[in-house]
């Protein structure tokens, strides 16, 4: 199911970009670009439309970042040529580009992000993806960008790295956001984990203002396939060897009739 949903995904992403005119890379891991050496569960370059050589591309810069990552912007600006720039700190019509921010806790191996400030006519919109709301001086920045809506990713609550002083941290920017802005949306790394949820809906209690996810936001109904990977193995079994067939081309997802309410 979390493979079909992905695939989902990816094919509105495709979509998006047909009749986008610009593009923007907050950073290069392989879950947030398309890439030239994809796995079957990621967005490869082979998949993405006609035009996406043609598109402004707005970028974090690679600098300081792994070398997986400056190999992956290295492709990208290969394939985009001219159009793909480095962005950190410029402006351009309704969008604003911050410099690179902590990814989570930040420095290698986890990188840095780069935001995104768009003005829609006098209301803002701010995504800040990876932030992982553990850094103070994001915090700030993206108050003192006046955003209405705030889209994030929350804390990662399923890794043991994230300890006390840093989970109170967190809890804590998020409150800040939640009372600070119009509309806030945790997502990514928070929904990992059924944890993450019930730490939503606490800091929602507890700002006295409701907290979206993205499904809350778009209307759509929750689908915490990592979340609740064990029990969904468990009640809607794969046969072995499925997942290396699917990677193979040999095993569809259309074999299993609870997907249709996924395309």
């Amino acid at each position: 199911m979390q493979i079909a949903a992905g695939r989902a995904v990816r094919r509105r992403i495709i979509q998006a970009l047909a009749g986008a005119t610009d593009v923007v890379f907050s950073h290069f891991h392989g879950d947030h670009v398309p890439l030239l050496d994809a796995n079957p569960y990621q967005l490869a370059f082979s998949q993405l439309p006609p035009g996406f050589g043609a598109l402004r591309a707005w970028s974090l810069s690679p600098a300081s970042q792994t070398p997986t990552s400056q190999a992956r912007a290295r492709a990208l600006a290969d394939l985009l040529g001219p159009r793909f720039q480095v962005a950190e700190g410029l402006a351009d019509g309704p969008m604003r580009f911050s410099r690179g921010m902590p990814h989570g806790i930040g420095g290698l191996p986890f990188g840095s992000v780069m935001l995104t400030r768009i003005d829609l006519g006098g209301r803002i919109f701010l995504h800040a993806s990876d932030i992982q709301l553990i850094d103070e001086v994001t915090i700030d920045f993206i108050l003192g960008w006046g955003a209405h809506w705030v889209l994030a990713a929350g804390p990662a609550l399923y890794q043991d790295g994230l300890d006390e002083g840093l989970r109170a941290r967190a809890r804590a920017n998020a409150l800040r956001l939640a009372r600070g802005v119009r509309t806030l949306i945790l997502d990514h790394h928070l929904l990992r984990s059924l944890e993450g949820e019930d730490w939503m809906e606490g800091i929602a209690r507890e700002a006295g203002r409701r907290v979206h996810c993205a499904a809350d936001f778009m209307g759509r109904p929750r689908w915490l396939f990592e979340a609740r990977r064990k029990e969904l193995y468990a009640t809607l079994p794969v046969r072995e060897g499925w997942h290396a067939d699917y990677a193979r081309g040999l095993a569809r997802v259309e074999d299993f009739a609870p997907l249709h309410a996924l395309s």
